[in-house]
């Protein structure tokens, strides 16, 4: 199979090595140094598989894992690595990597999981587009829960999908806000149209203007072939943007201008496309006071507050929370290949007395961990760990020093569990760099998380 395949490592003599093996077994082979070119790269070429390093200079892999993937929702992502764990294994493939490899490795095996990752692999689609499979009509709701506050966000999303107006979600990390999204277009009469997805905050933003609006041959340097853009890719249906707050000044307006004209303009065009999509944007932040702080445009705003639905915490629904996890370990089971029969009650009222700071997210992240963790086939409390419940006051007996460094990690903890375990929220809120972060979360020297 002539397939192009991405290779990022630090390390030159790695580089040919792989680039050796690689080519020899007939696949069109790329090298790069650093996350920075790898995501360059993979923005402006189609790759089937990347095959890249865990520890890179500057940005760091699970950042590059998860930009690369909103870039190419279909490409292959190898890790490898000299510092594995279970931690960082489950991590790495919850985040979408295809397969993690222990250096040092025998060629045949990195022969091998080239071979799978391309076994079935489909064309790849344009960037950050995301075909879904048709969600649930509200009779049989993706959102699981029967709370006062569930039924209405059900009820809204009835009334609302059968209208062409756009619509705002609100909420916070990790209450389901795709998943509304989701429901809304296969609830509408175009469900057997495109529903793409983009999330605006991972996207560079040198590159989300040509992303959402395509650009034509020779526009940019490295402009080697057009690109329709992900509104042309969801005409006569529906475009996502997740995380609205994201876009920068610039974009906003050139956002406003589309819906305002219903037609977009390519980078180096000299003609619009005419335009037929709804718009669902999402967002975890408070708009109106983005707005008075003049940071999103108010006529922006206006122009995607048509309807308004308003996801509620976890922690306000309380009561979903057993049909929640009966439905997460139902769906986990088909994800990790395990066969649970379900959560002991004494483990469900632990469940249910959580503060969820992450909301779904965090519970399915605690789900999962117990899962791959555990024998089976039930899940019993204390195979649960509820890290964000752990006290941040250091034990007695320490040194200044290793209190103020156990302090901090809990802290670190504590507001990626808050973001919903959003990375780069949490490094916003923390006012530091994504690098920084993962460097505070091994601040205890165990192993680097990817």
């Amino acid at each position: 199979m002539n397939a192009s395949i991405l290779v990022v490592d630090d390390e030159p003599v790695v580089q040919d090595a792989v680039r050796w093996l690689l080519r020899a077994q007939g696949y069109d082979v790329d090298t790069v140094g650093n996350g920075e070119e790898a995501l360059s790269r993979i923005a402006q070429h189609e790759f089937y598989v990347v095959v890249s390093d865990i520890k890179l200079p500057g940005l760091n892999c699970l950042d590059v894992l998860e930009r690369s993937r909103a870039l190419k929702p279909n490409l292959s992502v190898i890790l490898m690595t000299g510092y594995a764990s279970v931690e960082t294994a489950i991590e790495a493939l919850r985040l979408g990597a295809t397969d993690y490899l222990r250096k040092p490795f025998e060629l045949d095996d990195l022969t091998l999981s080239v071979e799978r990752a391309l076994r079935g692999h489909r064309p790849p689609e344009p960037a950050r587009a995301r075909q879904l499979p048709p969600a649930a009509p509200p009779t049989g709701h993706p959102l699981v829960g029967e709370s006062p506050a569930i039924v209405a966000v059900r009820e809204h999303i009835a009334r609302c999908a059968l209208t062409p107006s756009n619509v705002l979600i609100t909420g916070e990390s990790g209450v389901g806000k795709e998943l509304v999204a989701a429901a809304v277009h296969a609830a509408s009469p175009q469900s057997e149209r495109p529903f793409i997805a983009v999330n605006c905050g991972a996207i560079p933003e040198t590159l989300i203007e040509s992303q959402l609006f395509g650009h034509v041959r020779g526009a940019f340097t490295s402009a080697m072939q057009a690109n329709p853009g992900l509104f042309v890719a969801a005409n006569h249906g529906t475009l996502f943007l997740d995380e609205i707050g994201e876009l920068s000044f610039p974009l906003q307006v050139k956002l406003l201008r589309v819906i305002e004209n219903r037609e977009v303009w390519p980078v180096g065009a000299t003609r619009a496309v005419p335009l037929d999509v709804r718009i669902i944007a999402s967002t975890n932040r408070d708009l109106l006071r983005e707005v008075a702080a003049g940071r999103f445009r108010e006529d922006l705003f206006y122009r995607l507050n048509v309807v308004h639905i308003s996801l509620p915490p976890l922690r306000e629904r309380r009561g979903d929370i057993p049909l929640l996890v009966e439905h997460l370990v139902r769906r986990l089971n088909g994800k990790l290949g395990t066969s649970f029969v379900g959560v002991e009650p004494e483990a469900v009222r632990m469940l249910a007395a959580q503060p969820w700071k992450g909301n779904v997210r965090e519970l399915e992240n605690v789900l999962e961990r117990a899962m791959v963790m555990s024998p089976g086939p039930q899940l019993l409390a204390h195979q649960l760990s509820m890290e964000s419940a752990a006290s941040p006051v250091p034990p007695s007996g320490l040194g200044l020093r290793d209190a103020v460094r156990q302090f901090e990690l809990q802290h670190v903890r504590d507001v990626l569990s808050r973001a919903g375990f959003d990375k780069r929220e949490a490094a916003r809120i923390l006012e530091i760099s994504l690098a920084s972060l993962y460097r505070k979360l091994d601040i205890d020297g165990g192993d680097e998380p990817c």
